[in-house]
């Protein structure tokens, strides 16, 4: 996995207490951690079935954003206390209100089904030390539709202090450290357990919960360690449907419409994603969203006025 080295300050309420709990009643077919999606075209109900592998159904995006306006942001929100603000706080909130109006980046396929994800969990890998010998763990945070970038910047820093503890300091740790204990044979056939628990989702909630594998998003700040954003795959194991890749901010020198020169400010990212969860004309409303965000970050000071539901 790659690292994302941050900074951190302040507390906030624990992940667990701001998990969602299901806005229906559960159905047959549903899942603890989703609600089978039922009204879908039969075309996409089917495509599950033709491509069976995550890896297999990945497609890879790159784009730019222009991030002038939201360097003057970040520049503020530190100014105003929020010490250690940065591009991937950023990223983040902007995801989070997008998700909140196109909630079908949320969606997972398991068991050769579709599902509207309950929660928004957003999973990242750091260093506790940014040494060659330093501890790397992965962090989870559960995000609300309704956060806006401070409270993004919250979840972040609360997670992140825990993380940077000595020792095997949180789930993930301890379970890994574990796990690493088990002949080779036996945690070969415990994995292909978990898998075929997760494929008819009875998957003990403990392990899901803490599983860096199963979550909404999956993102790395390269940029961070000054190293371009990479085309990364989606795991397997579990049900993460995006992986965002971050890279370095850079500037060139272009001319405008008039002729005239000006320093454009700009940062590179890859989007892996599984095909199987919305089409391409879903996901292009997507970037647009996201266009619009990085140009008017005053938006996310606020909650959306309305928050989109998936369909049935």
């Amino acid at each position: 996995m790659t690292e994302t080295p941050l900074r951190e300050t302040g507390q906030t309420e624990t992940s667990r207490s701001r998990r969602q709990k299901p806005s229906r009643k559960r159905r047959w077919g549903d899942r603890p951690d989703g609600r089978l999606l039922r009204t879908l075209d039969p075309l996409n109900r089917l495509m599950p079935y033709i491509m069976n592998t995550r890896s297999g159904s990945t497609n890879y995006f790159h784009a730019e954003l222009d991030i002038r306006a939201a360097e003057r942001y970040i520049r503020q929100k530190r100014v105003d206390g929020l010490k250690g603000f940065g591009i991937l706080h950023f990223f983040i909130a902007a995801y989070v209100r997008v998700l909140s109006q196109r909630p079908g980046i949320n969606r997972f396929i398991a068991g050769q089904k579709t599902y509207a994800r309950h929660n928004i969990e957003v999973n990242f890998t750091m260093k506790k030390e940014l040494t060659l010998s330093g501890q790397e763990t992965v962090v989870k945070i559960i995000c609300q539709p309704t956060d806006t970038a401070a409270d993004i910047f919250r979840h972040v820093t609360a997670a992140i202090q825990e993380a940077r503890q000595v020792g095997d300091s949180n789930d993930v740790d301890d379970t890994a450290r574990i796990l690493g204990k088990l002949p080779g044979f036996v945690m070969k056939f415990l994995v292909w357990v978990l898998k075929k628990m997760d494929y008819f989702g009875i998957m003990p909630r403990s392990i899901r919960e803490i599983s860096p594998f199963h979550g909404s998003l999956f993102i790395t700040d390269l940029g961070s360690i000054n190293l371009p954003p990479v085309d990364h795959h989606l795991y397997e194991f579990g049900n993460i449907p995006l992986f965002i890749s971050i890279g370095p901010k850079q500037k060139e020198t272009i001319l405008d419409k008039h002729g005239q020169p000006f320093e454009r400010r700009f940062l590179a990212f890859t989007l892996s994603l599984d095909e199987r969860i919305a089409d391409g004309f879903y996901f292009s409303g997507i970037f647009r969203m996201l266009k619009e965000l990085f140009a008017n970050p005053e938006r996310l000071e606020y909650s959306p006025e309305q928050v989109a539901e998936d369909v049935e």
